[in-house]
């Protein structure tokens, strides 16, 4: 029903930026809210970021505040990730997902159970 593509990692020195691509296509129009993860090689993939579409203030992880800006284009179904100030730390696999049907009581952006949809990742490696 969705597709998601990430697009944009790469290899970047600390204190470097980086900008993050998600591109969905399919059902779009019935997504809530949109998020990015990451996953550390042997570490639980974490939460990162995430916006609504339907109004609200975007939800950050507390790692990234005051660095990461998550943004999205609905015209264009994209949602972006601003990394600035990057450090070794963040270096992950990093996906983009959507939420098209609300899981929990309450809206939790924050909590991987809320997401439906998932991309295959993009590789962001940050060097000290």
């Amino acid at each position: 029903q969705v597709q998601l593509v990430e697009s944009g990692g790469g290899l970047v020195q600390a204190g470097g930026s980086l900008r993050l691509s998600c591109a969905a296509s399919g059902r779009t129009f019935s997504s809530y809210a949109m998020g990015w993860f990451r996953q550390a090689p042997g570490k639980e993939r974490e939460f990162v970021a995430s916006i609504s579409y339907s109004g609200g203030s975007p939800y950050y992880a507390e790692s990234v505040k005051g660095r990461f800006t998550i943004s999205g284009d609905n015209a264009q179904n994209t949602v972006y990730l601003q990394m600035n100030s990057l450090k070794p730390e963040d270096t992950a696999v990093y996906y983009c997902a959507s939420i098209h049907t609300l899981h929990n009581l309450h809206f939790a952006p924050w909590d991987i159970s809320e997401y439906d949809y998932w991309g295959q990742g993009t590789q962001v490696t940050v060097s000290s």
